[in-house]
């Protein structure tokens, strides 16, 4: 990600002449966006790894980065991330290295900057919306029951391998259930 102001080039602020070819999704991410500020992507657990969800409209609407979470029940993800959203909304200033102590049902979360290299993986609803990245996204870790997070030596092997690693390049991170795909 580079040090550049972020410029929408979102399907509402520039017409690239296709907006006749959205199918249902776009264009209820669309209406949402336009509706409410930002959309959620929830993308269920399955048998290929856990779920996970995103926002789409932050930067758009708010000149704020997106947000993303993995690992939980994509419907508690959901209203996770709607909360931070309303916050964005309310003049909150979410930045990568903060931490929140109120958001993941009692646990604190983590705000990291996710490197532009995965966003191809995870992202794909976005960059349509967008058009390309860069947009910025924050990954929204969230802690266990002992207030440990993924990546640290203390946290438990199970909660290590429930979210990414998405500020790390994708050729840095751990192998495992997130890198199978790439």
């Amino acid at each position: 990600m580079t040090d550049d102001p972020f410029q929408c080039r979102c399907v509402l602020c520039h017409d690239y002449g296709d907006r006749d070819e959205a199918d249902r999704v776009d264009l209820t991410i669309i209406e949402n966006v336009q509706q409410h500020g930002w959309h959620v992507v929830m993308v269920p657990e399955d048998e290929i790894g856990p779920g996970f969800a995103y926002t789409i409209g932050l930067a758009h609407t708010h000149a704020a980065p997106e947000l993303a979470m993995f690992g939980l029940d994509v419907h508690a993800m959901h209203r996770m991330l709607n909360g931070l959203g309303a916050r964005v909304a309310a003049g909150a200033v979410l930045a990568d290295g903060q931490r929140h102590p109120d958001v993941a049902d009692g646990r604190q979360v983590a705000l990291r900057q996710a490197d532009l290299r995965w966003y191809r993986t995870f992202f794909g609803r976005a960059i349509g919306f967008y058009r390309r990245p860069p947009f910025p996204v924050l990954q929204v870790a969230w802690a266990d029951m002992n207030d440990h997070f993924h990546w640290e030596e203390q946290a438990e092997e199970k909660h290590r391998e429930s979210q990414p690693q998405l500020w790390l390049p994708p050729s840095k991170h751990p192998a495992g259930i997130w890198t199978t795909e790439l």
